[in-house]
C-alpha cells in the first residue's frame, strides 16, 4: 500500500481506528483483560484538546475493564494522531533503502524529535525472532559499518561496529552485531544460525572461517582471484550489504552504534518480505502486538547495551 492508497483509504481518525480494530479483533472486540464479547463502545471527548477516546468497556460485573484499540500496542498514549502514524509506516515499508527521521518529519509536517520516535518504534515492531537454522546454500560474511578504521583519525575501532551476515540462497537473510571479530565470535554465530546437515557453507578467505570444514561442508571463494566459481559465491549477501549501505550513506548517512540493531531489523525485515504483497498489513499487524517503546527508553537505549 503506496502513501496515496493510505492518503485515500485512513482519510479520517475513524477509519484509521475502524481499521485497527479489524485487525486487532477479526472475530469481534474481545476484553483484553477476561476475554470477554460482552463490551461496549464509548465515545468520550479527552481535556481541552478535544480529541475524542474511542473507549470499550468491558460489561462482565466482575471486570468492567476500559480499553481501546491502541491499549498495550506500539500506539500506547500516542498524541501523533493515527493518520500519520499510517503515512509514516507506508513510507518505511515502501522505501528499499530506508527512509531519514528528516525525510518523515517534511512529509508529516511533524517534529523532527516526533519523527525520530516514531521511525524507531516501528522499527521495534520490525524486530522478530532469528529463523529457523539454515539447511541450503548458506552464505557467510561480514562487513563494517561507517567505513574502514584510520589511525589518523581522532576515533577507536569500537566506532565502525562488525556486522555478521548470513543468508540462505533464495531465502531469508540474518544478520547480528559483534564487537570482535575474531574466530570464536564468527563460528560461534554460524554454529548457531546453520544446521550441521546444511548443503553448502560459503565464505570468502577470511582466516576466522576455516575451522567451519570441520563440522560443515565448507567451500572458499578467494576475492584475491575471483568472484564466482560455478555455484561458490557470495553474491547473495554481497547484495545485501549493498542494500544496507547505500541505505544508510544515502539516506541516513550515520547512524548510531546503540541503535543500531534496530536499523539491522528494519532491513533485514524488508529483505526477507521482498516478495510480500501486502507488508503495510503485516507490519501494522506486528504493530498492535507489540510493547510501547517510550522516548526515555529509546534514548537510553535500554534494550540494546553495546
Amino acid at each position: 500500500m503506496n502513501l496515496l492508497s493510505v492518503s485515500q483509504q485512513f482519510s479520517t481518525e475513524d477509519a484509521c481506528y475502524a481499521y485497527l480494530e479489524s485487525l486487532r479483533w477479526p472475530h469481534g472486540v474481545g476484553c483484553l483483560k477476561c476475554g470477554s464479547t460482552k463490551v461496549s463502545r464509548q465515545f468520550k471527548s479527552k481535556g481541552k484538546t478535544g480529541k475524542t477516546r474511542r473507549l470499550y468497556q468491558c460489561l462482565e460485573s466482575e471486570c468492567g475493564h476500559q480499553f481501546t484499540a491502541t491499549t498495550g500496542t506500539i500506539f500506547h498514549d500516542t498524541h501523533l494522531p493515527l493518520r500519520k502514524w499510517l503515512m509514516a509506516l507506508a513510507l518505511i515499508v515502501d522505501a528499499k533503502k530506508g527512509i531519514s527521521a528528516n525525510q518523515v518529519k517534511r512529509h508529516l509536517g511533524v517534529s523532527y524529535k516526533t519523527a525520530w520516535h516514531l521511525c524507531h518504534r516501528i522499527r521495534k515492531a520490525m524486530q522478530e525472532e532469528p529463523p529457523e537454522k539454515f539447511k541450503g546454500i548458506v552464505e557467510v560474511d561480514e562487513t563494517y559499518v561507517g567505513g574502514k578504521y584510520d589511525r589518523r583519525r581522532k576515533r577507536g575501532p569500537w566506532e565502525n561496529p562488525g556486522v555478521a551476515g548470513l543468508i540462505e540462497r533464495g531465502g531469508k537473510v540474518y544478520t547480528q552485531r559483534f564487537t570482535t571479530p575474531s574466530k570464536i565470535v564468527l563460528t560461534g554465530i554460524v554454529s548457531d544460525r546453520v544446521a550441521p546437515e546444511a548443503q553448502l557453507v560459503v565464505t570468502d578467505q577470511y582466516a576466522a572461517y576455516r575451522s567451519l570444514a570441520r563440522t560443515y561442508n565448507h567451500q572458499v571463494i578467494n576475492h584475491l582471484r575471483e568472484y564466482v566459481r560455478g555455484r561458490i559465491h557470495t553474491n547473495s549477501i554481497e547484495n545485501f550489504w549493498s542494500l544496507l549501505k547505500r541505505g544508510i550513506m544515502g539516506s541516513f548517512h550515520k547512524v548510531s552504534i546503540k541503535h543500531l540493531p534496530r536499523y539491522l531489523s528494519e532491513f533485514t525485515y524488508r529483505f526477507n518480505r521482498r516478495d510480500s504483497q501486502d507488508l503495510f498489513a503485516q507490519t501494522l499487524y506486528r504493530m498492535l502486538r507489540c510493547d510501547s517503546l517510550s522516548y526515555e527508553k529509546l534514548r537510553t537505549n535500554e534494550e540494546f547495551q553495546v
